[in-house]
């Protein structure tokens, strides 16, 4: 039972991240469909710190990790707000794009500091296993780990920021009527490259959550399983709100936490349910969470649409 609700929060701490920050892209009017390539990335950079930075204090490790997680999704999101902001292209397309590109961009990248490091090392496989202690702590037989704070903290501030501040309630105008935002002096281009770069913000520390929520080591190759589109589903049925994120984020969370812990269960282990089964679960979840839930969603009503001032 403790193993459960240590990954079910792990789990959810990644979701809730991503989906926040899909949050924030779709309040200023511009759909991240590339959730998935911004956690490759995020983890791409997270990873390779772990490994440079092995035998540094604690604290050291869980900033740099933190700081070059979240400038790495950042800076893969400037290839969606110049596409769909300033060049006014298709956001589906551009998110797309975004997400076929990272996982072999990551894979290349991790295959040549290895082989720089070691001629005959060729794998697109980074470890870090000292590096990982530094972001969990006993508490008995509870791992509690940082990235769980983060979340939480993130969450928190993230209501804080839509729904109480100034530039959030600007940002939302941006993505209900950009119109009305322009024509009371709102520049609707800031707020949607602010609404982009937070998402890659907070994209890119997701994907460091993800792969080291349960291993001590990641293969580019096979990106983040999905989770940005999972990260998708959890920030619809959580009506694009802090607060229904995390719900829903723990929700989805305890489904695929059940993937690692199933056989402990005795009742689970006695059904003999394939393990691959237990693996899709959260998905099939969304797909049907969707269904029932999709016409009563309220998404912001200019997301997608891109910004003509022209149009006025």
């Amino acid at each position: 039972m403790i193993l459960l609700i240590q990954y079910t929060l792990i789990f959810a701490s990644v979701l809730s991240l991503v989906a926040l920050g899909g949050c924030f892209s779709e309040h200023s009017g511009v759909i991240n469909l590339g959730l998935e390539g911004v956690m490759v990335m995020g983890a791409l950079g997270g990873a390779l710190v772990m490994r440079a930075l092995g035998g540094a204090p604690a604290i050291v490790i869980v900033l740099a990790v933190l700081i070059i997680s979240a400038l790495s999704g950042m800076a893969y999101t400037l290839l969606l707000g110049v596409a769909s902001i300033n060049f006014k292209a298709d956001q589906t397309l551009v998110g797309t794009a975004m997400n076929i590109l990272a996982t072999a961009a990551a894979t290349v990248i991790v295959k040549a500091v290895n082989m720089a490091a070691n001629p005959d090392n060729v794998s697109s496989t980074i470890q870090y296993v000292q590096a990982k202690k530094a972001f969990i702590v006993k508490l008995g037989r509870f791992e509690f780990n940082w990235f769980m704070l983060v979340a939480l903290c993130a969450l928190i501030l993230a209501y804080i920021i839509l729904y109480k501040t100034k530039f959030g309630l600007r940002l939302m105008a941006c993505g209900e009527n950009p119109q009305a935002a322009d024509s009371v002096g709102i520049s609707v281009y800031r707020m949607r490259w602010a609404g982009v770069l937070i998402s890659g913000l907070l994209g890119g520390i997701g994907g460091i959550v993800y792969i080291t929520a349960g291993v001590s080591e990641w293969k580019f190759e096979t990106g983040v399983a999905g989770f940005g589109f999972l990260a998708l589903a959890v920030m619809i049925f959580g009506q694009w709100k802090p607060s229904g994120i995390g719900l829903a984020a723990l929700l989805f969370g305890f489904f695929r936490a059940l993937s690692n812990v199933y056989s402990g269960f005795g009742f689970l282990a006695a059904l003999n349910i394939p393990g691959t089964v237990y693996n899709i679960m959260p998905y099939v979840i969304s797909l049907l969470v969707l269904m029932f839930t999709s016409k009563n969603s309220r998404a912001p009503k200019a997301e997608g649409i891109p910004y003509d001032k022209s149009a006025r």
